[in-house]
């Protein structure tokens, strides 16, 4: 039996575990950037020591990486994000309606969501990754989502993720 992308978004939300509050952001993000053309895939693992909550590939090849923060103590407690910028074109935090968003660093982008859908308020700068690195990201990037759809096929398969 054939499984398509739009078989695999019938998955109901009864039919999924519970959602920690930045798993609910980050699933309106990928939504968002879904609605976009911009691929993404959550909890991706650019190097060793570094896992963002959303990354996503656009249709020139273009990578954005999305922080997505439920609270103060969330924002306070992440002394990883800048080693994040250079692995993405474009840095994101998203956050919901309540966040006290003038904690948030100004040359960051800024996006705010729910479960459901997003909006970008600021876009993020645009800081080109190298050629090389790019190559490197898209290549893990493809690897990972194509390992991921692989498991939600065949959940016995057992294939390592990251």
């Amino acid at each position: 039996m054939e499984c398509s992308y739009s078989d695999l978004m019938l998955i109901t939300a009864s039919d999924a575990p519970a959602l920690m509050p930045g798993q609910i952001l980050a699933r309106g993000v990928a939504r968002h950037l879904a609605s976009m053309e911009i691929a993404p895939i959550e909890e991706f693992v650019p190097t060793r020591g570094l896992r963002v909550d959303v990354m996503g590939l656009g249709p020139k090849g273009d990578l954005w990486i999305v922080e997505c923060k439920s609270s103060r103590a969330d924002f306070t407690s992440d002394h990883k994000w800048q080693g994040y910028l250079e692995w993405c074109d474009r840095f994101f935090w998203a956050v919901d309606e309540d966040f006290p968003t003038d904690l948030l660093p100004k040359g960051t982008g800024l996006i705010v969501a729910d479960g459901y859908d997003a909006e970008i308020l600021r876009m993020g700068p645009e800081n080109r990754l190298a050629t090389a690195r790019r190559k490197t990201i898209i290549q893990k990037f493809a690897t990972h989502a194509a390992r991921r759809l692989h498991v939600l096929r065949d959940p016995g398969a057992g294939l390592m993720l990251d």
